[in-house]
């Protein structure tokens, strides 16, 4: 067998909302990505939605809707991808990372209290593979930590206190204590990348809770102009009859969600309810299969959370970097695709650079030496999922407890 690591799960309904922008003339922003904007958001149970051409877009965007910029200190995990990071890098503000919990993905809550100053405006937590971070710890830190806080622009002057912006590129769909992500934070950015859930090819979304005193179609036509070069009316409000002339407001970006890419997303949400039941299923089978070996699996699904099931992430305690190669090759000789999530940031250039030491953050580079995702997605069959099972628990158990 030939299983890939996460190919998209395309049908002839996303095949059919692709030709049908195609076919109507209005292929970049308009009717489709709007439709997936109150889709988006009546799906996360809020009133309004961004769609642009990214969840990197939908978060640097957002912390220029916040205001946020140099002299300004945000704070994320070290265990991440670096689109959780370098937006803070964009907008000027001073990065800070902290560590993750011992034995665990989710970042420190003890040292993110720890971290926090009078320049701290912004929170960025992980939803890692899927599952939600725990939302009642973090914004009892920000309250706690409210006398610190200086706002700087209407926004944070309405929430009064430091703002929680989920990288959520992996969760929607998840949910905690019965709310789906996208409701629970302040803001939150998905991801509709190629080997997300949803996906519309390349895209994300962002949405956020209502803010008592901030207009929330004020707030969406900020995103609007800072994606679209800061012109004051798109494409389709210039279609109108006479209503060609438009100003431009700020020298702004360009991140925009098109209708080709959009319609791959309306078609995805017809489907969604089903694909992520499919997910829930194999991880059911998989975690199964695995916890009684002893190997270590993320706990998807709980009273208080229900992940997305985006990422089957696997560590099997003790082994070694190199044993965890020799097990990725062992798989892909069997003709299965893995990955690690992640290498964390401070063992990239780019972060090194930065001035960030692996060594001051060790619970984090734990968590990386023994990982291995393994494949989660729709596309696979009954018949693929036990194949990947038995040659897991066949190579696996020579490395367990040696």
């Amino acid at each position: 067998m030939k299983i890939p690591f996460s190919p998209p799960d395309i049908t002839d309904a996303e095949v059919e909302q692709v030709a049908e922008a195609l076919r109507s003339g209005w292929i970049t922003t308009g009717p489709k990505t709007k439709e997936l904007e109150r889709e988006v958001a009546d799906f996360c149970g809020v009133n309004r939605a961004v769609c642009l051409n990214s969840q990197t877009a939908c978060a640097e965007m957002t912390l220029r809707v916040l205001g946020v910029g140099e002299g300004d200190e945000v704070i994320t995990c070290a265990y991440t991808y670096t689109a959780s990071a370098s937006v803070v890098c964009h907008v000027g503000a001073k990065l800070v990372l902290i560590d993750t919990q011992k034995d665990s993905l989710e970042m420190d809550y003890e040292k993110l209290a720890d971290a926090i100053t009078e320049k701290t405006k912004v929170i960025i937590p992980i939803d890692l593979g899927g599952v939600p971070c725990d939302y009642d710890r973090i914004f009892s830190i920000v309250e706690s930590k409210k006398h610190l806080f200086h706002p700087s622009n209407d926004i944070q002057k309405a929430i009064g206190r430091i703002i929680v912006m989920t990288d959520a590129a992996h969760a929607f769909g998840a949910e905690w204590h019965g709310k789906k992500v996208g409701s629970i934070a302040d803001f939150s950015n998905f991801s509709f990348h190629a080997v997300k859930n949803f996906t519309t090819a390349e895209g994300g979304a962002a949405t956020w809770k209502d803010i008592e005193g901030i207009d929330n179609e004020e707030l969406y036509h900020k995103y609007q102009l800072l994606s679209l070069h800061g012109q004051s009316k798109d494409a389709l409000a210039k279609t109108q009859l006479g209503a060609w002339e438009y100003d431009i407001v700020g020298p702004w970006y360009k991140c925009n969600m098109t209708d080709v890419v959009a319609g791959i997303g309306l078609a995805q949400m017809k489907r969604y309810k089903g694909l992520l039941a499919r997910r829930k299923e194999i991880i059911g089978r998989y975690d199964d299969a695995f916890k009684p070996l002893g190997i270590e699996v993320l706990n998807h699904y709980a009273d208080e959370h229900q992940s997305s099931g985006h990422l089957y992430i696997t560590r099997i305690p003790g082994i070694t970097l190199e044993q965890r190669h020799e097990i990725i090759v062992k798989m892909a000789e069997k003709g299965i695709a893995c990955n690690v999530h992640y290498k964390p940031l401070p063992m990239m250039t780019a972060y090194k650079n930065l001035g960030f030491d692996i060594k001051d953050y060790p619970n984090a580079y734990k968590r990386f030496e023994n990982e291995i995702t393994l494949p989660l997605h729709t596309k696979l069959t009954d018949e693929e999922v036990e194949y990947v099972i038995e040659n897991y628990c066949e190579i696996a158990k020579n490395y367990i407890g040696k």
